[in-house]
């Protein structure tokens, strides 16, 4: 299994996507987490690397309360 896993993570068509995708979601859930003065949520965002997991769960749940703080602004 490790070794499956080595050989996945080794191949640039499936390593670069991945990245582009992480990337994309980190840097979303970051910029909600700034704009909602989420400190902690902030750093832990920045911290634990999921794959863009976390990243979207994050976003899901705080989806109602961030369209209120910029409906506010």
């Amino acid at each position: 299994m490790v070794e499956i896993m080595q050989q996945v993570l080794t191949n640039p068509m499936i390593m670069y996507p991945l990245l582009i995708w992480s990337i994309f979601w980190k840097g979303l859930a970051l910029w909600r987490s700034a704009r909602m003065n989420h400190r902690g949520w902030f750093i832990a965002l920045l911290v634990i690397n999921t794959v863009g997991i976390f990243e979207i769960i994050y976003i899901m749940a705080t989806r109602k309360r961030y369209r209120f703080i910029e409906s506010l602004r």
